[in-house]
Protein backbone atom coordinates (compact mmCIF):
# COMPACT_ATOMS: atom_id res chain seq x y z
CA UNK A 1 0.00 0.00 0.00
CA UNK A 2 1.37 3.39 -0.88
CA UNK A 3 1.62 6.57 1.55
CA UNK A 4 -1.08 8.51 -0.08
CA UNK A 5 -3.18 5.63 0.49
CA UNK A 6 -2.38 5.43 3.98
CA UNK A 7 -2.41 8.31 5.12
CA UNK A 8 -5.97 8.64 2.99
CA UNK A 9 -7.15 5.43 5.39
CA UNK A 10 -5.72 7.29 8.65
CA UNK A 11 -8.59 9.81 8.45
CA UNK A 12 -12.06 9.06 9.51
CA UNK A 13 -13.07 10.67 6.35
CA UNK A 14 -12.26 11.79 3.08
CA UNK A 15 -12.98 13.53 0.53
CA UNK A 16 -14.48 12.20 -2.68
CA UNK A 17 -12.65 13.66 -5.45
CA UNK A 18 -9.39 12.32 -3.11
CA UNK A 19 -10.73 9.11 -2.43
CA UNK A 20 -11.45 8.39 -6.19
CA UNK A 21 -8.37 9.58 -7.53
CA UNK A 22 -6.43 8.11 -4.87
CA UNK A 23 -8.17 4.40 -4.59
CA UNK A 24 -9.94 4.11 -8.26
CA UNK A 25 -7.67 6.21 -10.42
CA UNK A 26 -10.53 8.83 -11.41
CA UNK A 27 -11.33 12.00 -12.06
CA UNK A 28 -13.28 14.91 -9.43
CA UNK A 29 -16.66 14.32 -12.33
CA UNK A 30 -16.51 10.59 -12.50
CA UNK A 31 -15.24 10.25 -8.51
CA UNK A 32 -18.74 12.31 -7.75
CA UNK A 33 -20.70 10.16 -10.55
CA UNK A 34 -19.19 6.75 -8.89
CA UNK A 35 -20.56 7.93 -5.14
CA UNK A 36 -23.76 9.09 -6.83
CA UNK A 37 -24.31 5.65 -8.02
CA UNK A 38 -22.81 4.49 -4.37
CA UNK A 39 -19.67 2.87 -5.82
CA UNK A 40 -17.85 5.08 -3.49
CA UNK A 41 -19.59 5.07 -0.31
CA UNK A 42 -20.72 8.60 1.62
CA UNK A 43 -22.26 10.40 4.17
CA UNK A 44 -23.37 13.95 3.54
CA UNK A 45 -23.25 16.66 6.00
CA UNK A 46 -25.15 19.38 5.05
CA UNK A 47 -25.04 19.49 1.63
CA UNK A 48 -20.85 18.26 1.69
CA UNK A 49 -20.40 14.27 1.20
CA UNK A 50 -17.58 12.76 2.42
CA UNK A 51 -16.35 9.30 2.42
CA UNK A 52 -16.32 7.23 5.89
CA UNK A 53 -12.91 5.59 6.09
CA UNK A 54 -14.20 2.81 7.79
CA UNK A 55 -16.64 1.85 5.12
CA UNK A 56 -14.21 2.05 2.77
CA UNK A 57 -11.43 0.38 4.25
CA UNK A 58 -14.11 -2.45 4.55
CA UNK A 59 -15.25 -2.23 0.72
CA UNK A 60 -11.84 -2.74 -0.23
CA UNK A 61 -11.21 -5.65 1.85
CA UNK A 62 -9.02 -4.12 4.26
CA UNK A 63 -11.17 -4.83 7.66
CA UNK A 64 -8.67 -6.71 9.94
CA UNK A 65 -9.72 -9.43 12.62
CA UNK A 66 -9.65 -8.08 16.75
Amino acid sequence: MNEELLKLLSRPTASVPDVGRIVFGLGRNASYDAARRGDIPTIEIGRLKKVPTAMLRKQLGLETAA
